[in-house]
């Protein structure tokens, strides 16, 4: 989201509803603002609200949120200080922070374990993958729940959780699928978009092993860093990352309204 930077001002503003999701203060002819919620495919509605002055930021938040049912959720980067406050004045709290991490590709020496091998990204047999895919997202839906997984917003189809097989590295022991890595290129660096292994199949060191596996494969492409999301809550994720020398670069933050 690209928010202005709020001014000093009160300007009497208009603000229409133009269609679902979507919001437009006016000032005197003018646009001064535009407010948008959007439904993520998991089905969670994220706002997001662009306005040059602080009072009209605060009347489309309040409008938007008058409007909207609970829950609401919205991310912001942690150094935009301004943004953050206005959507706390709006009522929205932090509930979980999301630490970015720059992660070096440069190969590191990592055994997998016994019986473990890797099939690199563009190989995986899609019908195994998929029901893998299926398999972990139940086991996250019955624990922490996948709202709590970092999440990435890809067009798919409904109940289809895997847009591109060809982006993803899969682990397999003994035949079967235990655990996938994806890696996307977002912008000019991959991104680790997921790394999930079967409940049944963990503390083995196998998530590692897709890390390094993949890492070293963007090393030979030439490319030095890739970047991962991580809930600052998954320890495990975090010690992850960090074993490879992965840094903390930036945090963003979602904040919630859950509850008139």
């Amino acid at each position: 989201m690209d928010t202005l930077r709020f001014t000093a001002g009160e300007p009497a503003v208009h603000i229409t509803w133009v269609e679902p999701g979507l919001w437009e203060a006016w000032d005197d002819g003018r646009l001064a603002g535009r407010g948008e919620a959007s439904t993520r495919p998991d089905g969670r509605v994220f706002l997001s609200l662009d306005a040059w002055h602080r009072s009209v930021f605060d009347q489309l938040a309040r409008e938007m949120l008058a409007t909207l049912p609970d829950p609401l959720h919205t991310v912001v980067d942690e150094t935009d200080r301004e943004l953050l406050d206005g959507w706390q004045r709006a009522g929205l709290t932090v509930r979980r922070r999301e630490w970015e991490y720059v992660v070096p590709t440069d190969p590191r020496s990592v055994d997998l374990p016994p019986g473990i091998a890797i099939v690199p990204a563009g190989s995986a047999a899609e019908g195994p993958l998929r029901e893998l895919d299926r398999l972990i997202r139940a086991e996250v839906e019955a624990t922490v729940g996948w709202a709590e997984m970092p999440a990435e917003v890809l067009p798919r189809p409904v109940g289809d959780t895997i847009v591109d097989p060809s982006k993803y590295a899969v682990a397999v022991e003994d035949g079967e699928y235990v655990g996938l890595l994806r890696a996307v290129q977002v912008t000019r660096l991959p991104r680790i978009g997921l790394v999930a292994v079967r409940a049944d199949r963990r503390r083995r060191g196998i998530a590692r092993g897709l890390l390094t596996h993949t890492l070293g494969t963007l090393h030979r492409a030439g490319i030095p860093t890739a970047t991962a999301e991580v809930n600052e809550a998954n320890e495990a994720a975090t010690a992850l990352f960090e074993g490879v020398g992965g840094r903390r670069a930036s945090s963003t933050v979602e904040l919630m309204r859950n509850g008139r």
